[in-house]
Parts: C-alpha cells; structure tokens; sequence
C-alpha cells in the first residue's frame, strides 16, 4: 500500500466516525421536543459528510452515477417534503420505512449475485448477513406499504382478518426459515427470488390484521426493521458506517416501541397479533339500561365564556387536529387566553396521533413554546387544580374506561386525567369512537359538555367569541 491510497483509507475511517459520532448527538438532540430540530440538523450533516467521503472510494459506483443519484434523490426529497401535508407525516414515514427496506435488500441481492460469480465460495458469514438483509428489507417493504394504505385510508383501518390467518402466518414464517437454510447452502439464485417473494407475502399477513389505533406501534417497529435490515446490509458490504447507522437507528426503533406499548399497557405480542379494535363497541348508538346514554352539548359561546374565565387550563389535542390543520387556531386561542391572564398548558400523550411525536410535530409548527408541552406523567397531577380542559379531536387517549372499567378492551392504558379536571370541553365531529372502536366514558360525565364540529371551524368561532369578550 503507497502512502497516498494509505491517507485515502485512514480519511474516510476518521470521516466514518465523525459521522457516526453526529449519528448519536443527533439521535439524543431528537429526543426533545426543544432540540429535535438540531438533532435533525446535526444527523443530516453527519449523512452528508458519510456520502462525500463515499466518494471517495471509486470502487463503489462511478462518480457521473453518485451525481446523479443524488441530484434525482434531493430534488425528489425536497418536492416531497413541500408537497406532503403535515396531517400525512405518518404515511409519509412508512413509506419511508419501506424504501429503506427495499434498498437494503435490494443491496443484499446485488451483493449476492457479484458474489455467486465468483469462483470462490462465500463466506458464511456474509452469506448470512445477506440472507437476513433480503428477510427483513422485503418484509419491512411490504408490512410498511400496508400500514401506508391504513394510514392514507385506502386499506380499512379496521384488523383485516379471516380463517386461519395465524396458521397461514406460521407456515409462511416456516418457509421463509427453510429457504434461507437452503440459500445458505446452495447459494441459489432461484431461492433468493423464492425467499423473496415470501418475505414480501410474510409482510403483508404481520400487518394487515393491525388496527389503526396501534399504527404509531407498528411504524415504530418498521423503522427498527429498516435499521436492522441496512446493518445487514452494511456487514455484507463490510461497511462500517452502515452498520453502525442502521444498528442505531434498529436500537432506537426497538427502543421506541418498548415506550410506545408501555403507554399503551400492552405487550408488542398483543398489539401485533391481538386484532384490536377489531369488534367496536359503543359510539353513535351508545345504550345505557334505560335508553341512549346522555350527554351535554355546548355551544361556542358558553365554551369561550368558559375558557375566558378560568384560571388555568389544559389544551389535549388529537389527531382530529391534525386532520382539521387547526394548529395555528388552537395557539392563537390560547395566546388570546394568556393574553386574559389563564395559565395554558398543552397535554401530549405518547400515543396521541398516528406515529409518535406527531402533535409535537404539529404544534411546534405553530411555534408552541416547547415549555408548554407536558408529557403524561407531567401532567397527571395537575388535572385536579384546572379549571377547564379542552380536548380537541383527542379520543382514547382520554378514555376515563382505560383506568376505572376492569372490562374495558384498553383496561390498563395509561391516559390523561382529563376527567378530574372541574369542567372538560370535548371538541368533536360526532360521538363515533376513535381507532380503538370504543365508546368514551369522558363524553357522558357530569363535568363534560360536547362542542360538536370541524377542529378548526370550531376553533375559529371561539376566537371570534371570546373577541366579543373583549
């Protein structure tokens, strides 16, 4: 080795590792609400110092074909990144999920093929890391593109199921087990076509018996296998980096999940093979033992004067208002209510929304101060000294039945207090149940009252009354 290619090798390692290390930082910005944009940034920087150092190696691909991978990627990114509606955040990072599946296993099967040419056998364990990068690149491709369809509403949200269902799941998780002994074996370029297809099928069966109401589960868990597949992929290529990227971003997903179930009292057992939310129960036609169960209804103007008037208040929003993109109204309400001299703070459940932070995502849009953001255990106990609390488009989340009915489907989860509060104003399309199919206790206690309505609509005939209070 000449000095020049020995200054070449030793640059990218140390350029590797700078950017690994920006991995980490940013992952630990990531994990605040106040730093999560610079966690961003940061994370960025480090990808883009991995690319150009990559560069370097001309053994890769040619440079005219890394140019323009990434003119096409940057241009595609940024148009998708201004095109996609804040309300679709969750649909646009499945999808992300499933493309940084299919290229690790895309990846794999390159790596494969140059490989079997050779006239030497491969190593077993690159032919390993090969196999699992195919497993899981096609499986997170394919469970992925499922949950973008429940997502985007295009496939029923509602567990698919039907007879056998887990058995099918089994034996297809079984073939999948025996091809790729097989594919270690023969390095059989037929089988990985197999496998492949198997994988994608496999995919598909995990997902579609998944409920909306535990997609930020499944989203989470995507991101893991994405990660897991491109470390896979990095051992097959022998590169560095991209084990250590994927390895982190694998670890953060499993680690997410854990948090994401925690919230939910479930097991990830439970959520990925308990079809819940499967039989609704409740809603529109709620019965009590003598007839429809009753509920209070408000109007706009009892509301503002309600909000006017107290002391301190909790904003919960949900994914109704992320839906109605009523971000801005919600802030510029409760700026009119500081402005009065009411103490408002904002209730995030770990589970509000379609994918994890996605109403820190929404409110930070409207620049919500970050230190009006309060996490479940941060504001449990402060339910009982407010005065009034307005829940807007949040639904199980706030479900009083998770703490106080044993028979209750979500009996267990941890949700927000909201009904210890002295007055609760549910803002609402319609008394239909949220993703879990479950009627909501909170709509029929004596301290709530219903505001019946678009989010934002809603919201904007608030500020118009509380101006007149002026």
């Amino acid at each position: 080795m000449n000095t020049s290619s020995f200054d070449i090798a030793f640059a990218i390692k140390v350029a590797y590792l700078v950017s690994a290390v920006l991995f980490i930082i940013g992952l630990k910005l990531l994990g605040s609400a106040a730093t999560a944009r610079n966690g961003n940034r940061v994370s960025a920087a480090g990808m883009l110092l991995a690319i150009v150092v990559t560069l370097l190696d001309r053994q890769i691909v040619t440079f005219p074909v890394i140019i323009a991978g990434l003119v096409v990627g940057t241009a595609l990114g940024a148009v998708m990144a201004r095109m996609v509606k804040m309300t679709a955040m969750p649909q646009f990072v499945a999808a992300f999920n499933g493309f940084g599946g299919a290229a690790s296993a895309l990846v794999a099967i390159d790596e494969f093929m140059k490989l079997a040419e050779s006239p030497a056998d491969i190593p077993i364990d690159i032919e390993i890391s090969i196999v699992l990068g195919v497993i899981i690149g096609w499986i997170t491709l394919s469970g992925s593109l499922i949950a973008f369809g429940k997502l985007q509403e295009v496939i029923s949200t509602k567990p698919v199921q039907f007879p056998f269902q887990k058995v099918v799941s089994g034996v297809v998780a079984i073939a999948i087990l025996a091809m790729a002994v097989v594919a270690l074996i023969m390095d059989n370029v037929p089988l990985f076509i197999g496998l492949s297809i198997a994988c994608l099928l496999l995919g598909v069966l995990l997902v579609i018996p998944i409920g909306g109401a535990d997609m930020p589960v499944v989203i989470s868990l995507l991101n893991s296998y994405s990660g897991l597949a491109a470390a896979a992929a990095g051992f097959a290529l022998n590169n560095v980096l991209l084990i250590v990227a994927g390895s982190l971003v694998g670890a953060s997903g499993i680690i997410l999940t854990q948090v994401m179930t925690k919230a939910m009292n479930r097991s990830l057992l439970n959520v990925l093979f308990g079809a819940f939310g499967a039989a609704a129960t409740g809603g529109k036609g709620a019965q009590a033992a003598g007839g429809p169960k009753a509920y209070r209804e408000a109007t706009p103007e009892d509301a503002a004067i309600a909000l006017a008037y107290a002391q301190r208040a909790v904003f919960v929003p949900g994914y109704g208002l992320a839906v109605a993109r009523a971000q801005h109204q919600i802030k510029e309400l409760a700026t009119m209510m500081e402005n009065r001299g009411v103490d408002v703070k904002y209730a995030i459940h770990p589970v509000a929304g379609r994918m994890p932070g996605h109403m820190n995502v929404l409110l930070a849009e409207a620049d919500v101060p970050y230190d009006k953001l309060y996490d479940l255990d941060q504001i449990n106990d402060k339910f009982e000294d407010t005065d009034i609390v307005l829940v807007v488009g949040a639904n199980d989340v706030v479900n009083p039945a998770a703490r106080d009915n044993p028979g209750s489907p979500i009996y267990g989860m941890p949700v927000l207090n909201v009904d210890k509060a002295k007055q609760v104003i549910v803002m609402k399309r319609s008394m239909n149940p949220g993703f879990a199919g479950l009627d909501n206790d909170l709509f029929y206690k004596p301290n709530s009252v219903m505001l019946f309505g678009d989010a934002q609509a809603s919201l904007v005939k608030l500020i118009t009354e509380m101006k007149a209070l002026s």
